[in-house]
């Protein structure tokens, strides 16, 4: 049976794509021109080239599969092109799922974002159910990602698509070759390059835990629902905490408020803009770092027999691999 996982060689990505080899998939692995594939070395992949821009690229990489991953993304919280983000993430996915039913796939999962969930105030952990709306999500990212699960759910009930929805939460773990936010954050505390910080509340889970629930949702999911593949809730004092504790660096212990770091933010960003760097802070993330971004994967856990690993061993194997891959000089 041959499978395609799209943004086979990122970070999420590759992690799928070795879960899937080891249940006995043979892999179509869909990657930009552009794209680095360190991630794809010495694994029995077959690598096709294309673009979720590009339908008939698609519909060409999803011929002949039974099954497809779509973990393809544009995963920035800056970006100085928005249109950009809502083309790859909006448009790419929609492109993506009509190719896969076109080329007869039985079964399709998203791999979506709790970025495109509700936030309970009060810091109990939000689920699938919790309310939420568009006018909810913070910055360019989170409003893409949540159009895009809207036009799947859609897809799936109009044109009976048989899309299964996962939703990760914060992961971390080998080959963040970027890397993402998340894994930027770990790479400078574990380096002893962060001397303050902003207090927030993640949801950490590593990343070969949402491979296996991706594995999960493929098997036990039910079309036209989504689960949350999350891990353990945690403040930023406390991450930083363990990082410290693994790496015998002291953890910072400055911790500013918010509403002094947000005119930091402005002036990187305007920065950024005339530099056409990425800034070292962005007002969307101080924004988003006043909210307990909590979540409960019970539902997966029950529906899929999801059972992540403590936060401690996903962070550990992060600045493991950062470390031998020398993020952390």
């Amino acid at each position: 049976m041959t499978t395609l996982v799209t943004g086979g060689s990122g970070f999420i990505g590759s992690a799928i794509i070795r879960r899937l080899l080891d249940a006995g998939h043979e892999i179509r692995a869909l990657v930009r021109g552009s794209s680095a594939r360190d991630n794809l070395a010495g694994l029995p992949v077959d690598i096709v080239v294309g673009d979720l821009l590009d339908p008939e690229s698609l519909i060409r990489a999803a011929r002949g599969c039974n099954a497809v991953f779509h973990a393809a993304a544009d995963y920035r919280l800056w970006i100085p092109k928005p249109d950009e983000i809502y083309a790859a993430n909006v448009s790419g996915t929609v492109n993506l799922m009509r190719a896969a039913a076109e080329s007869g796939a039985k079964r399709i999962v998203y791999t979506s974002s709790v970025a495109t969930l509700g936030l309970n105030a009060n810091g109990v952990p939000a689920d699938e159910e919790t309310p939420v709306s568009l006018d909810d999500m913070i910055g360019h990212y989170k409003r893409s990602k949540f159009l895009a699960e809207a036009e799947v759910r859609r897809l799936a009930v109009e044109q009976k698509i048989p899309v299964v929805i996962v939703n990760p939460s914060a992961p971390v773990g080998p080959r963040d070759i970027k890397p993402t936010p998340t894994g930027r954050m770990i790479v400078e505390a574990a380096a002893g390059r962060m001397p303050a910080y902003v207090e927030t509340g993640l949801n950490i889970v590593h990343v070969d835990d949402v491979a296996e629930g991706h594995l999960r949702a493929y098997e036990r999911g039910v079309v036209g629902q989504r689960y949350i593949l999350g891990g353990t809730n945690m403040t930023l004092h406390e991450i930083l905490g363990i990082i410290a504790e693994i790496t015998g660096r002291p953890a910072p212990r400055i911790k500013l408020p918010h509403a002094v770091v947000m005119p930091i933010a402005y002036v990187a960003e305007t920065m950024a803009r005339i530099g056409g760097f990425e800034p070292v802070a962005t007002v969307d993330s101080v924004r988003m770092a006043k909210k307990l971004m909590y979540f409960s994967s019970d539902k997966a856990r029950r529906d899929l027999g999801y059972s992540p690993r403590p936060a401690r061993q996903a962070i550990a194997d992060a600045i493991g691999w950062f470390e031998a891959h020398g993020y952390l000089a």
